[in-house]
């Protein structure tokens, strides 16, 4: 029982349990016997690769780090402009109301509607992303986007609401790809050690970048009309487009089993899992203390862990060589480095010879997963909660006593900004610390459950936000409160959100990397499908409750408490739990394999 996780007794290894060099104070092998894994050597302590890199400079892993780092960020950046269309009608429900003479839950709506539009096309793209990979639903979503977002904006009459609420659909579509695949590129681009801090800014501008748009939107309301929110979402995603088909090459790849060494089923992965099992070492360099193997003059290693190997067929000839007295040894053929132009192409081959009807279905039987049950809830019941505080929120100011107008409610979201930055922050800063710290701990052993510990800060301060909300936001009627103390409240909770979503995507990429994609799909269906629903029945609890927030954010913040609590069976018992997953395999027992 390593940290109070439960061992298995059933495999010898448990995919998703991998061994880091960080401990300096003991000998630094990975197992007894395992030779021939690439290190990161560019810190003060080797740390074993995770996955390990292949020779191919085509593999994203072998990218240099700051191009690496570019492709996360412009994805980042326009996943920012994708997610903002969500609360982009928050700070303008009184103003929309009169422009289509609808409602206030009808406006409510068009948020609902673009979350069902998201959470549909999570659900189709899916197969698409598995077999031809990521880069040609980015760039078409980005085309999406700008398209969408000028009709939203040209939808400014009383008559075309229904032309909004289909704007708001494709919206949803346009989304959809940024939502599904952007944490599965960090986890194409980035090995375990490395994914932590991207990981987090991803989730910031997935989840919590979103907040800073309603903070502009009542000004840009109130200046040169509310269409312009809309027209400038599509001149930032038609600036974004050129930097993602120029800038973001494919990051889907597919590499050699064995090299995922969080994904096989054994403790020596450098032997039974090697090129070249029943011989001896590579002749290129010799092993280190640190366990990796030496770069021979005149070849270039990978650019992070300063390695090289040689493939099966260059060290059976080089024994042949030796065998016959020739010189040798013989170096491996060069693979050939893609072209920048051939980079461009928005297709380069499948992914995966998988059927892309099982892909399509592969992601419903993951809902009985417990552990993808659990990172649904973990991430989206504090995002349907906070889509639920923006949908009533004009409810109490824009009315008495405070009687805000579109620009005040508008900078009321910088507290949810804050909270955003916060979470982010606190999410940065502890999720590779803490797996550090827990792997030394555990001798060097990193368990997936070490990303868990996250929860602890969500939880705390997003059901902190909840209870706080719905207690201040009542004062705040009767003169009690200051209207800062239930933002407070507000960004309390947001930064909760940022911190579970960073929590439930890392645990679901380091635990199950290759359900990687299927496990953010559900995640998507569930937390759009969800928010969807809570749209339609935000104000009518709120009626029900006579106008009274308290009792019915106590009941939502019990029931985070409760989801929150469940991660300490998860914690305890997850590591089982891979070693069942794998053992019984879920999806091809219902024919999806």
């Amino acid at each position: 029982m390593g940290l109070g996780i439960l061992e298995d007794a059933s495999m010898e290894h448990v995919p998703g349990t991998t061994r880091y060099f960080d401990d300096p104070e003991r000998p630094q092998y990975a197992a007894d016997g395992v030779q021939g894994l690439k290190c990161d050597t560019s810190g003060p302590v080797p740390i074993i690769l995770v996955p390990q890199p292949s020779d191919d400079p085509n593999d994203p892993l072998n990218w240099p780090l700051w191009k690496r780092d570019l492709i996360t960020f412009i994805l980042s950046i326009t996943a920012i402009f994708a997610t903002a269309l969500g609360p982009l009608l928050a700070a303008n429900t009184i103003t929309l109301t009169f422009a289509f003479t609808r409602p206030f839950s009808a406006i409510a709506e068009l948020t609902g509607w673009y979350l069902l539009g998201v959470g549909a096309a999570g659900f189709l793209f899916v197969p698409s992303g598995r077999i031809w990979g990521k880069r040609h639903l980015f760039v078409f979503s980005t085309i999406l986007l700008v398209i969408t977002s000028a009709w939203g904006g040209a939808s400014n009459t009383k008559g075309l609401y229904r032309s909004m609420v289909a704007a708001r659909v494709w919206q949803g579509i346009a989304t959809a790809p940024f939502e599904a695949f952007v944490n599965a590129a960090v986890g194409d681009l980035y090995y375990v050690h490395e994914r932590g801090k991207r990981m987090a800014f991803s989730n910031l501008a997935v989840f919590g970048g979103a907040f800073f748009t309603p903070i502009l939107v009542g000004k840009i309301t109130a200046t040169i009309g509310w269409p312009w929110t809309f027209y400038f979402i599509s001149i930032f995603c038609a600036a974004c487009l050129p930097a993602i088909f120029f800038f973001c090459p494919e990051t889907a790849y597919r590499r050699e089993a064995s090299l995922n060494l969080d994904m096989v089923a054994t403790d020596r992965p450098g032997t039974a899992n090697a090129k070249y099992p029943n011989e001896a070492p590579p002749p290129y360099g010799d092993m280190d203390r640190s366990g990796s193997t030496s770069t021979p003059p005149g070849t270039n290693g990978n650019a992070d862990a300063h390695v090289h190997e040689v493939d099966s067929a260059a060290f059976k000839e080089s024994r042949l060589h030796a065998e016959n007295g020739t010189s040798g040894p013989v170096p491996p053929p060069a693979r050939q480095k893609v072209t920048f132009r051939q980079s461009l192409a928005l297709f380069n081959g499948r992914k995966t010879d998988e059927s892309f009807w099982k892909l399509l279905f592969r992601p419903l039987p993951l809902f009985i997963h417990p552990a993808f049950l659990w990172a649904c809830l973990a991430q989206g019941l504090l995002i349907g909660w906070t889509v639920f505080i923006g949908v009533i929120m004009a409810q109490f100011f824009f009315g008495t006593p405070l009687w805000w107008n579109e620009v005040e409610t508008g900078y009321a979201y910088t507290a949810a900004f804050v909270g955003a930055i916060i979470g982010f922050i606190i999410a940065g800063g502890l999720a590779d610390w803490t797996a550090r710290v827990m792997t030394r701990r555990n001798n060097g052993v990193y368990e997936p459950e070490f990303r868990l510990v996250l929860i602890i800060p969500q939880m705390i301060l997003g059901c902190a936000g909840l209870y706080g909300w719905g207690i201040t936001v009542d004062g705040l009627l009767k003169d009690k409160y200051h209207y800062t103390v239930p933002m407070t409240f507000f960004a309390l909770e947001v930064a909760g959100m940022v911190i579970g979503a960073v929590a439930s995507s890392l645990y679901i990429v380091d635990a199950y990397r290759d359900l990687a994609i299927e496990g953010f799909t559900c995640m998507i269906i569930f937390k759009n499908i969800f928010s969807f629903a809570l749209t339609f029945k935000a104000f009518d609890w709120l009626i029900e409750n006579n106008t009274k927030a308290r009792p019915l954010f106590n009941a939502l913040g019990s029931v985070q408490l409760v989801v929150c609590l469940l991660t300490i069976p998860l914690y305890v018992y997850g590591k089982r739990l891979r070693s069942f997953s794998h053992r019984h395999d879920l999806l091809a027992a219902c024919g999806l394999r």
